[in-house]
């Protein structure tokens, strides 16, 4: 990918098809992943586009729930269905399929809601964290390593993604601690659409919430026989915030058993401000040792 900002918002620019049921039919592109699978952060956000697409002016998406049902396949374009399961004076609900050769690939409940005043609080971010302009980026923490998968991570993201204290892409260094932190933001400007911010936002929320577990056991992604995948996802967006600034990824992982974890995230502002939650339960799968051929899972 020669532009990979320029590419997501390509993903993210559904095509309308005129088709019109009991539901709204889009359709998107399928981004190619050198995994050979679809990103599921791809098709999270991409149905978030064809809900938003069916929403008034004015009110915006607050909470988003989806299942991964069926891996993507990267030569295949897209279709999402939305039904328009209610509208009332203040929130709307929508139901987002995605489709891949007639079976659904992810389902998603959205809500939205127009804007409006009440109580007011917050969590404060976390202090003493490193500024992202003291961190190594990603192409710097993978130089001279030669795979197409680091090489797709180093250089052909839309997004600039710095770990705190650092990434477990090879190793995981210091304490094995269920929790880790990511400054992130794209690699260039986004439009002043706030709903497309969020669709970035849910797009990026997807590349690391797993690793929390991976960095309580020990794990690097390289790991020999690692399979990793996102079972559902669940977002909350409390507050509008710019993707292209600096945006400050919280995470931990409050449990893991029967092959599954489960980890939250919050999302906060450079200046403090919390802009998103995030909960997603993974298939994260190890071997005994001995087992299984290397596998580099990256999204």
């Amino acid at each position: 990918m020669t532009d990979p900002l320029g590419n997501l918002l390509a993903a993210l620019d559904l095509t309308d098809t005129g088709a019109r049921t009991s539901e709204d039919i889009f359709t998107g592109p399928s981004q190619w992943m050198p995994q050979g699978r679809i990103f599921g952060g791809q098709v999270l956000a991409q149905s978030l586009v064809a809900a938003q697409r069916t929403i008034g002016e004015g009110r915006s998406a607050h909470s988003m729930h989806g299942y991964f049902l069926r891996p993507g396949r990267l030569d295949l374009p897209i279709t999402f269905s939305v039904d328009r399961i209610h509208d009332g004076r203040s929130f709307s609900t929508r139901r987002t399929q995605a489709y891949q050769d007639g079976l659904p690939i992810l389902s998603m409940i959205a809500s939205f809601q127009d804007e409006d005043e009440g109580l007011e609080h917050q969590i404060d971010m976390p202090e003493g964290l490193p500024q992202p302009e003291d961190l190594p980026t990603a192409a710097e923490a993978l130089s001279g390593i030669d795979h197409p998968v680091a090489r797709v991570w180093a250089n052909e993201r839309p997004f600039d993604m710095r770990h705190v204290p650092s990434p477990v892409y090879l190793s995981v260094e210091g304490p094995h601690v269920a929790h880790q932190a990511l400054w992130i933001k794209t690699t260039g400007p986004l439009p002043d659409d706030p709903g497309l911010h969020r669709a970035a936002l849910a797009y990026v929320s997807d590349y690391s919430i797993l690793e929390p577990i991976f960095r309580r056991h020990g794990i690097a992604w390289i790991t020999p026989g690692l399979k990793a995948a996102s079972l559902d996802h669940a977002m909350w967006f409390h507050r509008f915030g710019r993707l292209d600034d600096w945006v400050l990824y919280t995470q931990e992982s409050p449990t893991a058993t029967g092959g599954r974890g489960l980890s939250q995230g919050r999302i906060f502002t450079r200046d403090g401000l919390l802009i998103a939650s995030v909960a997603q339960e993974g298939m994260v799968r190890v071997p005994h040792e001995g087992g299984g051929p290397g596998y580099l899972p990256f999204g």
